[in-house]
């Protein structure tokens, strides 16, 4: 298998990142988000130089946008489909390599996955799992979810040095989705381990040594998956993994890459989400305030947490067939870059995009979510665990401060922090 990831990554990684480098040095400004100095869109700069060439520029010889309408019309756009390792915009020669490479393992950016998949698959496995993300589910979770959040915030008190990213952000999500999965409590540093090493597969130019301990796990999330998902066709529960088992309708392979899915989505988004909080809100003792006298404006602190430092902040489509759109003719096949965290500062849109307003009117109308078939289907939850426990943490801790700079993961899709280091009081 490791000949196969070899050339897998030579295909994927190497080669695009031997590019990316030298287009950054060069001064292309999508470059220098992907692999530059501007890594992850850490400074407006060079999504401003994109936004000034136009609303859907050719750059790095893909086009790509930061416009807030655009980037929602084609999210919305039957004629626009997912990106896979298959369909991007390579050489043929290079596309059968990586078909004739496929290591058939649980990755979230690979069909089965439900993430990389377009209708009518995309609606099928949306339609197996979706009745426990409905709103009557996720009202049932609330209780759930205030449990949880006080019971890690009663344990931060006796942790000498507590890290707010490992012991309370990830701990949430990770229970939360556990649960809703019928995965077992003694799994949950197992799968937050996978999940640290398989979100760099959702960016390209990894190392050799990065893409590797990531298909390392994703092979051993497959062993466990197998057993566990054997378990389930002989003894189901009534938790969503038995719902994919038990339907009847899903090869063993779609079942193991959608529960890996399901699993990674539903705490990744929600651990950046509130890391990505807790940095905004310690930075701007302002709006804490404000939220302190008005906690009535939580849920739309969230919306404006997700809006200013959304969780992932890179998507892409591939044209099905000849597009005219923003006055330009997207030909078949053809790769168009959406940049969700420039959209979200659109300043067409979002007035003074640079400030952080608890009290933005239109905050909700950010893509932080993504939009149109493959919306999210765990943002209702992931907003109700975001007003539940950031509002818990400020609470139960008035006082609470960084202890340090956060330390961030330096990925480029997902934005999010590796560690933050706390004091909960000011003794």
């Amino acid at each position: 298998m490791l000949t196969r990831a070899w050339i897998r990554w030579l295909v994927l990684h190497r080669l695009s990142r031997s590019y990316l480098l030298w287009a950054a040095r060069r001064g292309d400004p999508l470059a220098q988000i992907l692999a530059g100095p501007d890594r992850g869109l850490g400074s407006p700069r060079s999504i401003e130089e994109i936004r000034q060439r136009g609303r859907m520029p050719t750059v790095s010889r893909v086009r790509v946008t930061a416009d807030h309408e655009l980037c929602r019309l084609i999210l919305r756009d039957r004629r626009f489909g997912v990106v896979t390792p298959n369909n991007r915009a390579l050489p043929k020669p290079m596309r059968w390599v990586l078909t004739k490479t496929d290591l058939e393992l649980p990755n979230l950016a690979e069909p089965p996955s439900m993430l990389v998949t377009d209708p009518p698959e995309h609606a099928n496995y949306r339609r197996l799992v979706g009745q426990a993300f409905t709103p009557k589910a996720i009202a049932k979770l609330g209780e759930r979810v205030v449990e949880v959040t006080d019971d890690l915030l009663e344990r931060l008190k006796s942790t000498p040095r507590p890290d707010l990213i490992d012991d309370f952000s990830a701990q949430l999500p990770i229970a939360i989705i556990a649960e809703i999965l019928g995965l077992p409590a003694d799994m949950h540093s197992t799968l937050l381990k996978w999940g640290d090493t398989g979100a760099p597969l959702l960016d390209r130019g990894l190392t050799w040594s990065t893409f590797r301990r990531a298909i390392e796990d994703l092979a051993e999330g497959e062993r466990y998956f197998d057993q566990h998902i054997a378990g389930l066709t002989a003894e189901p529960g009534d938790d969503v993994l038995s719902m994919l088992v038990t339907g009847g309708e899903l090869t063993h392979r779609e079942q193991v890459a959608n529960a890996a899915l399901l699993l990674d989505a539903g705490f990744l988004t929600t651990v950046n989400m509130l890391g990505n909080g807790i940095a905004l809100l310690t930075s701007h003792p302002d709006q804490l305030e404000m939220l302190a006298a008005r906690p009535e404006l939580w849920p739309g602190a969230v919306e404006e947490i997700l809006r200013y430092d959304g969780p992932i902040r890179i998507t892409g489509r591939i044209a099905s067939c000849d597009v005219d759109i923003a006055d330009q003719h997207v030909k078949s096949g053809s790769l168009v870059l959406l940049l969700l965290a420039g959209a979200n500062k659109d300043p067409t849109v979002f007035p003074d995009p640079e400030r952080f307003d608890v009290t933005r009117a239109n905050a909700a109308e950010h893509l932080s979510f993504s939009s149109g078939v493959h919306g999210c289907l765990g943002a209702s939850l992931a907003r109700l665990e975001g007003a539940v426990a950031l509002r818990a943490l400020f609470e139960r801790y008035p006082d609470l401060r960084l202890d340090g700079p956060p330390i961030p993961r330096g990925l480029v899709n997902l934005n999010s922090y590796r560690s933050m280091p706390a004091k909960l009081s000011a003794d």
